[in-house]
């Protein structure tokens, strides 16, 4: 079945940065639109950033603007985020997902019985 696997997460201080790493098996990322997600403690699950398939327009959540950003290389099926300037606010759990349905974000739309990673653990603390 189809499988993404998030990697990259971890321990950084205030200020630094993290590049985290979405592996798609079984599925043609590029025919999709992909999404990073994070889960914040004690806060709901939310759409950070999302790049479109086929050149389309990325988004990004007004709370990480400016600071984080999406790619995708589909030749490796992988997708990526990077984040700078990291603030202990950003601790959570951070998931890529698709639909595997729609090609633009603004039609993305994942539910949780889409294709999920199982997360990575991203802390800001110095």
């Amino acid at each position: 079945q189809v499988q993404l696997v998030e990697s990259g997460g971890g321990l950084v201080q205030p200020g630094g940065s993290l590049r985290l790493s979405c592996v798609v098996s079984r599925l043609t990322l590029g025919r999709y639109a992909i999404g990073w997600f994070r889960q914040l403690p004690g806060k709901e699950r939310e759409e950070i950033s999302c790049a479109s398939a086929r050149g389309g327009m990325n988004t990004y959540a007004d709370s990480v603007k400016g600071r984080f950003t999406i790619s995708r290389d589909d030749a490796k099926n992988t997708a990526y985020l990077q984040m700078n300037s990291l603030e202990p606010e950003d601790t959570g759990v951070y998931y890529c997902a698709t639909d595997g349905i729609h090609v633009d974000c603004s039609d993305f739309d994942v539910r949780p019985q889409d294709y999920w990673g199982q997360g990575t653990q991203v802390t800001v603390s110095s």
